[in-house]
């Protein structure tokens, strides 16, 4: 179990990012307790390397944090005049001017965005505080798994920010406008019960339960077939984003072709072909015509996204 040394492990360590591998498992924490895990641009840019450089033979990757918490979320020394030695505070991204601090954003975002691609299964084991950024980040994932202890918190409004690391669209798909409205103005605490009960945890257990009940879920995931669980999370993202009746049924009609082309090709020779996974920027109804599916296809997947 190793970090992958493609991954520069300076750059880990500036973002206080720790990277396991374990195979088709990766952990990713974030490492800095004295602080409760708050984060800087390092750390997005950390994260966002990971992204880009994963083994694509990992197919789930959990997220944690080391100590008594998830993410406290941005260090709030980036908004102080000694601010964080090379790390680019508020003040710093503002006067770059619309389109590089645009540019900019951009980047922090990524580090986020790529755990929502359906190539691989996020899951966030959450305890303690998670807030701001740290909130967000737990969002980012396919599943939260939490402690007894949680504390959701989206504080951006507080600092006269936004939220801007891409948790606005996953906490309306699962809380609902009004809800999500009423947590980003108020910056109101959501501890674990209430968390579970509006959708916005999958688990609630015991802190000590934690670590077991991630692997669980992860041995879990991992049972079915690559291939039929990215197709899956790339049909639900095609619904969640909307998809009329049709579109989703023809997104299904497709994918499932797919499936049918690579057990077709396991099943009846030694040259075993893989159907393509959607990716970004292949929805489920573009990347194969009916008729071309019926063909196998060799593949690789591109991995989903989300202060």
């Amino acid at each position: 179990m190793s970090a992958p040394t493609t991954i520069d492990a300076d750059l880990l360590e500036r973002g206080g990012v720790r990277l396991v591998v374990d195979g088709p498992r990766a952990t990713i924490t974030l490492d800095r307790p004295d602080v409760l895990n708050a984060q800087t641009p390092s750390t997005w840019t950390a994260l966002r390397a990971i992204g880009a450089k994963l083994d694509p033979d990992v197919r789930v990757v959990v997220v944690r944090g080391s100590g008594r918490a998830f993410s406290a979320g941005l260090d709030r020394r980036l908004f102080g005049g000694a601010a964080v030695e090379g790390e680019p505070g508020p003040a710093e991204v503002a006067r770059r001017g619309p389109e590089a601090g645009a540019a900019l954003i951009a980047e922090f975002q990524e580090g986020f965005r790529w755990l929502r691609d359906p190539g691989r299964v996020t899951i966030a084991a959450v305890h303690g505080h998670a807030i701001g950024a740290g909130f967000q980040l737990a969002l980012a994932c396919d599943f939260r798994v939490a402690a007894e202890d949680v504390r959701f918190c989206m504080a951006e409004t507080s600092l006269g920010l936004v939220p801007d690391l891409g948790g606005t669209l996953p906490l309306v798909r699962l809380v609902g406008y009004s809800r999500a409205a009423e947590l980003c103005l108020t910056g109101r605490r959501v501890g674990a019960e209430e968390a579970l009960r509006v959708g916005l945890v999958n688990a609630v257990v015991p802190g000590d339960g934690l670590d077991a009940a991630v692997d669980d879920l992860v041995a879990r995931v991992l049972r079915p077939m690559p291939g039929a669980v990215r197709e899956t999370l790339a049909l639900l993202a095609h619904a969640a984003d909307g998809a009329s009746a049709e579109d989703q049924l023809l997104a299904e009609r497709t994918a499932q072709l797919r499936r049918l082309a690579e057990l077709s090709a396991l099943a009846t020779g030694p040259t075993r072909a893989q159907s393509p996974a959607p990716t970004q920027a292949q929805s489920p109804t573009q990347a194969q015509s009916p008729a071309q599916a019926q063909s196998p296809a060799s593949n690789r997947n591109q991995a989903p996204a989300s202060d």
